[in-house]
Parts: C-alpha cells; sequence; structure tokens
C-alpha cells in the first residue's frame, strides 16, 4: 500500500513530537503493509506555515536515516491550506515554499472552512488549466460538505481527485465522517484512502484495516484501486484515470 497523507516529520506541526515517536510511525507503517509513504507536514496553515523548504527537506532525510530499512519509502510533499492568496503561490513555482506530492503535478489541498462553493469550483479549474492535479485531502471531514454531499460529486465531475481517510471507515473520526465516506464510496468518486496520521496512538498510520473495508464492501479491485493503484499513479506523476464504480 502507499500512503500519500501522513504527519511524520517530527517537530513540523501537530504531528510527532520526537524522532523517536516519527520513527515508531514508520515502523508501524512497514509494519502494516506499506510500502511508501509522503510526509505531508501542513504548508499555509495558520499555526504551521512551514515556508521554509529547506527545513523540511532536512527533516525528512534525518527520519529516512534515523528510520533505517524497516520502514516505508519516504517521499515529501504537504497538505497545503487552500485560500484567496493561493493560485498567486502556485504561481512561483518551483521558486516558492509549496510542495507537491512527491514531486508531482500533484496538489493535496486542505479547505479552509471560509470557502465558498463558487470560489472552490472556479480554484479546481484554474488548477487544471494550469497543469496541476488537485487532491482535496480527507474529503469526508469538512462538516458543510458531509452535510451537501451532493457537493462533493460535483467537484469530483471538474476533475478533483478526493482522498478519504482510512479510520473515517472505521468510525474514528465519528458517524457523519463515517456516512459521509460510504456516500462517497458508493457514488465512485473516492481516489485515494490515506492514513493522516499524525501519531503513533490516537491517529497511527494504520491502513489495512480501511482497505479490508473496502474490499469486503465495495471488493477487491475497488480496494487495490484505492490503496495501490492510483497512490502509485500520484508517485510516479501520472493521471489517475476516474475511479471504478461497480
Amino acid at each position: 500500500m502507499i500512503d500519500l497523507h501522513a504527519h511524520v516529520l517530527p517537530g513540523i506541526d501537530d504531528g510527532p513530537d520526537s524522532l523517536a515517536d516519527a520513527v515508531a510511525m514508520l515502523r508501524m507503517a512497514h509494519e502494516d503493509g506499506t510500502t511508501v509513504l509522503v510526509a505531508t507536514p501542513h504548508q499555509r496553515h495558520p499555526q504551521w506555515p512551514n515556508e521554509d523548504r529547506a527545513r523540511l527537506e532536512r527533516a525528512l532525510v534525518e527520519l529516512r536515516a534515523a528510520a533505517g530499512e524497516q520502514a516505508p519509502r519516504l517521499e515529501l510533499g504537504a497538505e497545503i491550506t487552500v485560500d484567496s492568496d493561493l493560485l498567486r503561490e502556485i504561481d512561483r513555482f518551483p521558486q516558492g515554499p509549496l510542495l507537491p506530492l512527491a514531486g508531482s503535478r500533484y496538489l493535496l489541498l486542505e479547505l479552509s472552512p471560509g470557502l465558498g462553493q463558487e470560489e472552490l469550483r472556479a480554484l479546481v479549474h484554474e488548477l487544471l488549466v494550469a497543469g496541476w492535479w488537485p487532491i482535496v485531502a480527507h474529503a469526508e471531514r469538512y462538516p458543510w460538505l458531509a452535510a451537501e454531499p451532493a457537493h462533493l460529486i460535483e467537484l469530483h465531475e471538474l476533475g478533483a481527485q478526493l482522498q478519504i481517510t482510512a479510520m473515517a471507515l472505521t468510525g474514528g473520526f465519528g458517524r457523519r465522517a463515517q456516512a459521509c465516506a460510504e456516500f462517497m464510496l458508493e457514488h465512485g468518486i473516492v481516489d485515494v484512502v490515506a492514513s493522516d496520521a499524525h501519531d503513533p496512538l490516537d491517529r497511527p498510520p494504520l491502513l489495512s484495516e480501511g482497505r479490508l473495508v473496502v474490499a469486503s464492501r465495495w471488493g477487491e479491485t475497488r480496494a487495490a484501486r484505492l490503496f495501490e493503484e492510483n497512490p502509485f499513479m500520484v508517485t510516479e506523476n501520472l493521471p489517475i484515470r476516474g475511479t471504478m464504480s461497480q
């Protein structure tokens, strides 16, 4: 399995506080069957702007060295907070601080509460026109979208890729998030399942239980697509060709 969304760099954001916890997370992911993990520290977040890209790259190198061989292959990306200035920053790439997923043209985006549906549609359109592939992070956990999940269908039809969280499938984020994730799977609009891990205890980097849920309810073909094949396409900078509806 490939995990495209995990906060594993120590002391960077609301992920692990220590290098020891970060290494423990990587050990857990390895034992759970994850072969590649993209570290996605927050960027442009009010509390964790993380504008120093070199610092994030150094943190990744240090974590790789500390983890050794009993860990997934580590790549670097970011969970980028969306606001009205995002497009201007993206225009500066690669000079600016923003980090796409594993050096690809995929951007993992965290939506701001004040972002309207019209603004979101425009953002997706502009990113696609500019040659970027947007992935909406933990799409099942935005209350305003969970309340009107038809908006998620519209976003997917516009070309946004949608990521849900493995723990949401097992009820770890409550019934509303679980119901939204199930709705999305029923309507074939999930492209990737990731851990969104933050620590070894409450938010661990585990995917296998979520994969079992998908395989048992929607089939092994769908599970392979969402946990392995589509994430592989992202890490290889190849276009995801759509989700399976069966």
